[in-house]
């Protein structure tokens, strides 16, 4: 996918979204692991949450409800620019398919970097603060017990900051 577009899934029919296919059991949940850079990322940006209660100082990956009708590519685009002001460019998922937050959400997530010239991505909702991790930092914040998975299989993928030296 290319910016600055929506995503090329936009003409996909709902519920699809590059052959993959989301289940109506569990309310799907579309988001994006930020990385500096999609080849060799040694960067992945993490979201504090403000509110519920429950999840409030928990930290996650930027995302949110897909809409009904919509695809998950482009609610992971949309929720992006939503939650923290910028265009994104998807890569790959993260995964083989839904991570399962609990028993009624299910999370597809992508790869993704911000579109070029855009600003630094800030907290404008849900989150009231950001931080970018490294392969070093990754375990510095609370996750959410929900994403520990998804943070455990997105370390291997991170690049040490030291073998870019």
């Amino acid at each position: 996918m290319t910016c600055p577009g929506v995503t090329s899934c936009a003409s996909r029919p709902p519920g699809q979204d590059g052959g993959m296919t989301y289940s109506c059991a569990r309310v799907p949940v579309a988001a994006v692991a930020l990385v500096d850079d999609l080849a060799r990322p040694t960067r992945l940006l993490a979201a504090r949450r403000s509110g519920p209660p429950a999840l409030a100082g928990g930290w996650e990956f930027p995302g949110g409800k897909v809409e009904p009708g919509e695809p998950p590519a482009g609610a992971a685009v949309r929720e992006a620019r939503e939650e923290l002001g910028v265009r994104v460019e998807l890569g790959d998922p993260v995964g083989p398919g839904p991570w399962p937050l609990g028993a009624t959400h299910e999370m597809w997530l992508w790869w993704a970097v911000t579109c070029p010239g855009e600003p630094e991505p800030q907290p404008l909702a849900d989150h009231d603060e950001l931080r970018w991790v490294t392969l070093e930092t990754l375990r510095d914040v609370p996750w959410l017990a929900n994403d520990r998975a998804v943070v455990d299989h997105v370390e291997a993928f991170l690049v040490p900051v030291a073998d870019l030296a």
